[in-house]
């Protein structure tokens, strides 16, 4: 399927860009920028800011449109590695941070002990910094979830991927769209003043009452933010792209899904969970403090 003019990404190359790009290899840090083939590390990097990704560049878990590497045992959580991160972040001047991960079923804790360091040490080392983690499902355990919430995110989300109906052909077999909802719940139940957020991949097959009917659920589980984003292929063993979504139709969403309730909604070919992350935190809390 040939990719339509719309989706031609400009490179950037400013200073900045270069700055985190330097920063980042002499770290030893991840980013899901480089991990996981995101159209918008360029845009996001020259703006100076970066989605960190911890716990190893291996995930547990299969899902078929994902382009980080696959193994059922990942290299033990480097204690040092929550330190890095909050010293890159200052170097970088960050007020903003988002920390995401691969899979880690193979922890016993699947990772949370490590989310809740990243948090606590980047909020120590970077005083009026927001913090946003992007997690796993934790297979569903309230106690795990817990473990991240009472560190003190600004934001937590996790990812539907895509309507009820393909999950079990997208995504990986422990993960379930009931699962992702559960998890969403979850944290708004513990803490109802954590801003949560959720992301779906369009072009592999959803219908338009499907799309609409996930982005229900969502709201019925009281999530903030919505991201949706055009579904790229980023390699010769991941699904197919079945449709180029135009950009009328993604502004046609935005307007469905703001009518449902979401705080903000990015909704664009190029739209990652993590795009722009922190003008939805900012926009959020403006409207906060102006119904407060």
């Amino acid at each position: 399927m040939t990719k339509p003019e719309w989706l031609t990404i400009k490179p950037a190359s400013t200073e900045k860009y270069g700055a985190v790009k330097r920063l980042l290899s002499c770290s030893g840090l991840g980013t899901v920028c480089v991990g996981a083939h995101c159209p918008n590390a360029s845009e996001c990097w020259s703006a100076g800011t970066a989605t960190f990704m911890v716990l190893g560049d291996a995930c547990t878990r299969g899902c078929r449109f994902c382009a980080v590497p696959k193994k059922a045992t990942g290299a033990a959580p480097d204690p040092a590695e929550p330190g890095r991160l909050a010293m890159a972040v200052h170097e970088l001047k960050l007020r903003y941070v988002v920390v995401t991960s691969v899979c880690r079923d193979d922890l016993e804790d699947q990772g949370a002990g490590h989310f809740a360091a990243c948090i606590r040490e980047i909020k120590m080392a970077n005083p009026g910094a927001a913090v946003e983690v992007l997690i796993p499902d934790f297979q569903g355990n309230e106690g795990l979830i817990r473990r991240v919430v009472e560190a003190g995110p600004d934001v937590v989300g996790h990812n539907i991927e895509t309507v009820e109906r393909l999950t079990p052909f997208i995504r990986d077999r422990r993960a379930s769209y009931a699962l992702s909802l559960k998890v969403l719940r979850i944290v708004k139940a513990l803490n109802g003043a954590v801003l949560t957020k959720s992301s779906m991949m369009l072009g592999l097959g959803e219908k338009g009452p499907e799309i609409f009917a996930a982005m229900k659920g969502l709201r019925t589980a009281k999530v903030d933010f919505l991201a949706l984003g055009q579904y790229l292929c980023p390699g010769a063993q991941n699904l197919p792209v079945q449709e180029y979504v135009t950009p009328k139709k993604f502004e046609e969403l935005k307007k469905a899904a703001l009518g449902l309730g979401f705080l903000n909604v990015a909704s664009g070919p190029f739209v990652r969970s993590s795009y722009r992350a922190s003008e939805f935190f900012t926009e959020a809390m403006a409207s906060r403090k102006a119904n407060a």
